[in-house]
C-alpha cells in the first residue's frame, strides 16, 4: 500500500482525539471548531514546510500527523514508530477527553467564558452592517482556509513536470481540457477548479447563516424595527458575494505568492484574474440559494449544498465517462476556463453572471412576500 494511501487511517484516530478534547475544553461548538480547524490547520503547515524546504527541515514531518504516513515507507526501509504514532496519540488524546469530561459541568467546558462584556455597538448601524458583524469569523475562517490551500498550490507548482506528474495521468486530465499540467501555469490553472468549489461552498454557508438567523428567530425581532424584508435579504446577498469575492482574490494573491518563492514564471495580474474567474459560478450558487431560501427556507441549506455537490460530481464523473458535451453544460464547472493555463470564457460568465442577477432579484422579491418559518 502506497504511503499516500495510508493517510486517511493514520490521522482519524489523532484529529477524533483532537476533536474529543476540544469539545471538552470550549464552551461552545464554535469555539470547539475553531480549536480543532487551528490544529488541522497547523499540522498541514508544518507538513508543507518540511515538504517544500530544500533541505534540513525534513525532521519536522515527525511533528506531525500529516508528515507520519510518508514515514512508513512500505516499499522502502519502513519505520514501526510512524505506524505506532497515530495509535499512541488517538489514544492519549481520546484518554484525556475522557479525564477531562469528568472535570467540566454538563454543557460547559473547561476554557473560561465571559457572561458578561462591555457593548460593542460596531457595525450595528444597519442590518447589512449587522450580517457583517455576525458572519466576519466565517470570512476570516475561509480566507485563512483557502489561502492556505492557496498558497501550499503555488508552491508546488514549479515541480508539475513531465517526471512528476505520469502520462497516464495527464490523459486523464485532458478528459477534463486541460491541454497541460506539467506547466506551473497549467497546474494552477487546473487547481483552481477546486477553488471553484471552495468558493461555491463558502457562497452556500452563506445562505446556511441567512437561514439559521430566522430558524432562530433572530430575524423575526429584526424585522420588528423599520426593516424591509427586501433590503435585508438584498444586503445579506451583497456581503455574501463581496466575501466571496474577497476569498477569490484571496486565493489568486496567495497561490502567485507560493509560485513567486519559487520562481515560477506567472504573473501577479493573470492569478487574480484567475480568482476573479472563480466568481461567476460562485454566484449562481448563491442566487439559486437564495431562490429556495425564498421558496422552499426549510429545505433551502441541503437544496443550497445538493447543487454544488451535483454539479461538480456531474462535471467530474461526466468528464471521466466521456459523456456528450452538450450533457456537461448543464454543470456550471463546465464553462469555466481556468486562468491561466486556459482562456477566459467571456461568454459563459456573462451568461452565468447574468442568471444569478435575475435569480437573486427574483429571490428578493418572493422573500418580501412570504411569511418567515420556524426551524
Amino acid at each position: 500500500m502506497p504511503a499516500g494511501d495510508a493517510v486517511a487511517p493514520s490521522v482519524v484516530p489523532v484529529f477524533a482525539g483532537v476533536g474529543a478534547v476540544a469539545s471538552q475544553l470550549a464552551p461552545t461548538k464554535r469555539m470547539a471548531t475553531g480549536i480543532s480547524t487551528g490544529v488541522l490547520v497547523v499540522a498541514f503547515a508544518l507538513r508543507t514546510v518540511a515538504d517544500s524546504s530544500s533541505g534540513g527541515l525534513d525532521w519536522l514531518r515527525w511533528t506531525t500527523p500529516m508528515g507520519w504516513p510518508e514515514e512508513l515507507r512500505p516499499f522502502a526501509s519502513g519505520q514501526a514508530l510512524a505506524l505506532l504514532l497515530p495509535l499512541i496519540t488517538g489514544a492519549l488524546l481520546l484518554g484525556t477527553a475522557v479525564a477531562l469530561a469528568a472535570r467540566r459541568d454538563v454543557g460547559g467546558g473547561l476554557l473560561p467564558v465571559r457572561d458578561r462584556a462591555a457593548p460593542r455597538l460596531r457595525l450595528l448601524g444597519s442590518p447589512t452592517a449587522q450580517a457583517l458583524r455576525s458572519e466576519l469569523g466565517g470570512l476570516v475562517a475561509g480566507l485563512v482556509g483557502v489561502g492556505a490551500f492557496a498558497l501550499v498550490m503555488g508552491v508546488i507548482s514549479d515541480a508539475a513536470t513531465p517526471d512528476v506528474i505520469s502520462k497516464n495521468v495527464q490523459r486523464q486530465l485532458e478528459k477534463f481540457g486541460f491541454e497541460s499540467v506539467v506547466t506551473p501555469s497549467g497546474w494552477l490553472g487546473f487547481s483552481f477548479i477546486f477553488f471553484v468549489l471552495a468558493v461555491s461552498i463558502f457562497c452556500c454557508a452563506q445562505i446556511a447563516a441567512t437561514r439559521r438567523e430566522e430558524a432562530e428567530q433572530r430575524l423575526e425581532t429584526l424585522l420588528a424595527l423599520p426593516v424591509g424584508r427586501r433590503a435585508w435579504l438584498a444586503g445579506r446577498l451583497l456581503i455574501a458575494a463581496a466575501a466571496a469575492a474577497g476569498v477569490a482574490l484571496a486565493a489568486g494573491g496567495l497561490a502567485w505568492a507560493g509560485a513567486a518563492t519559487q520562481g515560477a514564471d506567472v504573473s501577479l495580474a493573470s492569478m487574480l484574474a484567475a480568482g476573479a474567474n472563480c466568481l461567476p459560478v460562485a454566484l449562481i450558487f448563491l442566487a439559486f440559494g437564495a431562490l429556495a431560501f425564498a421558496l422552499a427556507p426549510r429545505a433551502s441549506i441541503g437544496l443550497a449544498y445538493g447543487l454544488v455537490g451535483v454539479a461538480f460530481a456531474w462535471e467530474l464523473f461526466g468528464a471521466l465517462l466521456e459523456v456528450p458535451g452538450w450533457l456537461l453544460v448543464l454543470s456550471p464547472f463546465h464553462d469555466v476556463g481556468l486562468i491561466p493555463g486556459e482562456p477566459f470564457e467571456a461568454t459563459a460568465a456573462a451568461i452565468m453572471v447574468g442568471l444569478a442577477a435575475i435569480a437573486a432579484l427574483a429571490a428578493v422579491r418572493i422573500f418580501g412576500h412570504r411569511d418567515l418559518t420556524g426551524a
